[in-house]
């Protein structure tokens, strides 16, 4: 396709406008012809839709874009290795919030700012203060400089398939932990459906149940990074969170990824679970899901010491070792910029970091089920998590290594294999031994 001919195209669906301002002027087009760019973001919807209008791109500013889209363990792999050799081999790169403080911290990420602040380079409607300012914050370094820029942010929720079930037990949905067990003890196995399932990557949906019995990952992160995954507070969340997995589960439930969770939840072999809006929301799809009619929602539990929802965002940034930051970066703020984030969300993407597609009708309209405001529940427990500075255990460089720790924990305790307190000392134990390989300074 010419450039000329995309342009008219473009023009007549009301999109020309989401071009970099580098790549809108005659004497600038195709200014970066001959650059290959090198993209690596982790297989999910977002770029699986970009890949689709990868050739306007092309088109326009006559860069090449090679877009790579590894399953999540392997992108995370293969990236934090690149990035600590300060390599060339990408030039733009899915910032991970797990990795977000070990990747920005070291230097290994470029500062977006220059490139924001530059009308050369950037339209100045392009809207940066249109992102969550939650999301924005993780994307900070502590020298207060911009290091990624958010396209995805996922807050944990609470819902049910068969919220019947709970109906028809005389009760209603679950707000407490204490709450929950009650509800589940009624409903499991009830019609042949299991009461509970949860996303095996317990380093992140067990932190809620861990914090809400006021316990944490570290003493005060990300300043005192010293475990406390063996306190009393601790123990009894671990056991409590193993109990609903053990107790409550169906066969083989520590297994179960996000993927299998939805597909259980969506079929109704299983009713209660806590996960993100994103995989929630996929309930009310009328095409896939059996069980829209018996849908129900709701915010994460509370605990002894309150409600703390998980929050997480996934960014775009530039590797320190990239030779084309200027393409890149215009690949940045073309794929993410306000017309392009709408034009996303008209195609279904479910997870917008933008004020204004969130309070879009064409969102909105999507995210309300069986009177359940699932957008507003989500933009909730985004803004308490980041008003309430509790997710800052997930940002530290070594969280990794907890992560791991964690998932193997709960797993030992769900499975009988060990009690919470002896499996939760053997976390602290990994943990501390992992973190002084890594060089954290514990005290």
């Amino acid at each position: 396709m010419q450039r000329r001919d995309l342009l008219k195209a473009m023009a007549a669906f009301g999109v020309y406008s989401m071009m970099p301002a580098i790549a809108r002027g005659a004497n600038v087009a195709r200014k970066y012809e001959g650059v290959t760019l090198n993209v690596s973001i982790f297989s999910t919807a977002w770029p699986q839709l970009i890949r689709k209008w990868l050739p306007e791109f092309e088109a326009l500013t006559g860069a090449r874009v090679q877009l790579d889209t590894p399953a999540f363990p392997v992108y995370n792999q293969r990236a934090d290795l690149e990035l600590s050799t300060r390599g060339s081999a990408y030039d733009v790169v899915n910032v991970t919030f797990i990795y977000t403080s070990r990747w920005i911290n070291a230097g290994w990420l470029t500062p977006l700012d220059e490139f924001i602040a530059n009308p050369n380079l950037t339209p100045q409607d392009w809207g940066l203060q249109d992102f969550l300012p939650a999301t924005l914050a993780a994307e900070t370094g502590r020298d207060g400089k911009l290091y990624g820029i958010p396209y995805v942010v996922e807050a944990m929720l609470a819902g049910a398939s068969r919220y019947d079930l709970i109906q028809q037990a005389g009760l209603e949905f679950p707000k407490t932990t204490d709450e929950l067990v009650k509800v589940l003890q009624a409903v499991n196995k009830k019609d042949r459906v299991a009461g509970y399932i949860t996303d095996n990557h317990y380093g992140w949906t067990f932190i809620p149940y861990l914090q809400a019995f006021g316990g944490n990952v570290f003493r005060t992160p990300p300043d005192d990074l010293f475990p406390t995954l063996d306190t009393p507070e601790a123990v009894e969340a671990a056991d409590y969170f193993a109990r609903l997995i053990r107790d409550f589960g169906p066969n083989g439930g520590i297994t179960y990824t996000a993927d299998q969770s939805l597909q259980a939840l969506k079929q109704g072999r299983v009713n209660v679970s806590d996960a993100s809006q994103t995989y929630l929301a996929q309930l009310g799809n009328a095409q896939t899901s059996r069980t829209l009619k018996t849908a129900h929602f709701g915010s994460m539990v509370s605990g002894p010491k309150g409600a703390f929802p998980g929050m997480a965002t996934h960014a775009l940034g530039i590797p320190a070792g990239s030779k084309n930051k200027e393409a890149a970066w215009a690949f940045i703020q073309w794929s993410l910029s306000k017309q392009m984030t709408a034009r996303a969300l008209e195609a279904g993407y479910g997870s917008p970091t933008r004020h204004s597609d969130i309070d879009s009708q064409a969102f909105r309209s999507r995210q309300v089920i069986n009177g359940v405001d699932l957008a507003q529940l989500s933009i909730d427990a985004i803004d308490q998590a980041g008003k309430g500075g509790y997710m800052k255990y997930r940002t530290v460089e070594f969280y990794p290594q907890v992560d791991q720790q964690l998932n193997k924990a709960i797993a030992l305790i769900a499975s009988g294999q060990l009690s919470a307190k002896e499996a939760m000392a053997q976390a602290q134990a990994g943990t501390l031994a992992d973190l002084k390989r890594a060089g954290a300074k514990l005290s």
